[in-house]
Parts: structure tokens; C-alpha cells; sequence
């Protein structure tokens, strides 16, 4: 898979669970903070979208957990983005450092609504066309 964006992590201990690894819903914290620090990077935020009465929604998500992290792990998470009908979907992976085993497979639906109501969103088409078209410039 192809990703646009990619952001490193290192596990910190209150992570972790009494196995010794990093509880599942944490994983998620990893997941949304990587999606906050894309748009973030990309002139984009959450809350400027929502001063503007649109609203990005998970929808669903989907998490294959492979190999756990562990207190001090470092790791890497990446991202893409799609569109599909209505949806943006993110596909991230969580890979350990330095090995790069992947330790978490997501695929995280999402949906627009404006002011309040599901809807087709210009403004976010607009910005994954500007997305695309700096990844196809950057990587040839």
C-alpha cells in the first residue's frame, strides 16, 4: 500500500495493560492523533472545519491488531486517504520500530455532515484533489 503521510510514536507506560503491552483502545488514540496531525500539516483542523459547520464523522472502523507494542516501543504510523461515494476513508498501518513489523491494520471510515445533516462536502473533495495532487509531486 501507498501512504501519504506518516507520523512516529513511542509507546509511553500507562499504555499498557498488565500483559505488558499496549492496550487495544489505545491504538486508536495512535490511529486519530496520526489523522489530527495530517490535516494539521495540511493547513486543516477539526476545529476550523467545524467553525465552518462541517463536521468529518468515523463512521466505522475496522483494526486488525498483528503484533503488539510494548512499553518504549518506538513506532510509525501511516495513512492514506480516499474517497468512496460519500465515505474518506483513512488506511493506516502501525508499524514497530526499527524492524518495521506491522502491528495494526485500520481502515477508518468517515462521513461529512454540513451543519448537522450527511452530506456531500466540496470542501473536503477539494482538499484530498490538493492531497493527491502534492503526493503525485513529491514521489514522482
Amino acid at each position: 500500500m501507498n501512504f501519504i503521510y506518516e507520523l512516529e510514536f513511542k509507546v509511553r507506560d500507562y499504555e499498557c495493560d498488565l500483559q505488558g503491552i499496549v492496550n487495544n483502545a489505545n491504538y486508536q488514540h495512535y490511529l486519530e492523533h496520526t489523522r489530527h496531525e495530517f490535516l494539521l500539516e495540511n493547513d486543516l483542523s477539526f476545529a476550523q472545519l467545524h467553525n465552518e459547520g462541517i463536521d468529518l464523522v468515523v463512521a466505522r472502523i475496522e483494526i486488525s491488531y498483528k503484533v503488539p507494542l510494548r512499553s518504549k516501543d518506538r513506532f510509525i504510523s501511516k495513512l492514506n486517504l480516499v474517497k468512496d461515494g460519500i465515505k474518506y476513508t483513512f488506511f493506516q498501518h502501525i508499524y514497530r520500530l526499527p524492524d518495521m513489523k506491522l502491528c495494526v491494520r485500520a481502515k477508518v471510515e468517515n462521513v461529512a455532515t454540513i451543519n448537522g445533516q450527511l452530506a456531500h462536502c466540496q470542501f473536503l473533495d477539494d482538499f484530498l484533489e490538493k492531497i493527491n495532487t502534492k503526493y503525485k509531486n513529491n514521489n514522482g
